[in-house]
């Protein structure tokens, strides 16, 4: 049976672990995801950590009598790029753990 690391080692292999998530956070304000709503009318751009970058709207939808369409495509285009960036920092976070040399049974808490 592996010898269990004492209490020193899984408290050093904790902040690691931190430190790791950490960098793992920061990263993900780095990685750019686009969300879209309405065949492109309405563009999102986003990082991974959600922070919304710029936002595009096809001339189209500025005519008179268009204000509820743009409204609920920019509403929708926020959500898709929501989604990917969930999705990319998911990616992220998975690709960090995978990494990290932590004891049988460790959790990290995401």
């Amino acid at each position: 049976m592996p010898e269990m690391p004492d209490f020193d080692e899984i408290m050093k292999m904790a902040q690691n672990a931190q430190a790791e998530l950490q960098k793992a956070q920061d990263t993900l304000d780095t990685v750019e995801v686009e969300g879209a709503a309405g065949g492109g009318l309405v563009k999102i751009r986003a990082t991974a950590k959600g922070r919304i970058l710029a936002v595009e709207i096809d001339e189209s939808l500025l005519s008179r009598g268009e204000k509820a369409m743009t409204e609920d495509l920019i509403a929708a285009a926020i959500n898709d790029a929501r989604a990917k960036a969930d999705s990319a920092a998911a990616e992220e976070m998975q690709k960090m753990s995978s990494t990290l040399p932590l004891p049988p049974g460790f959790k990290l808490p995401f």
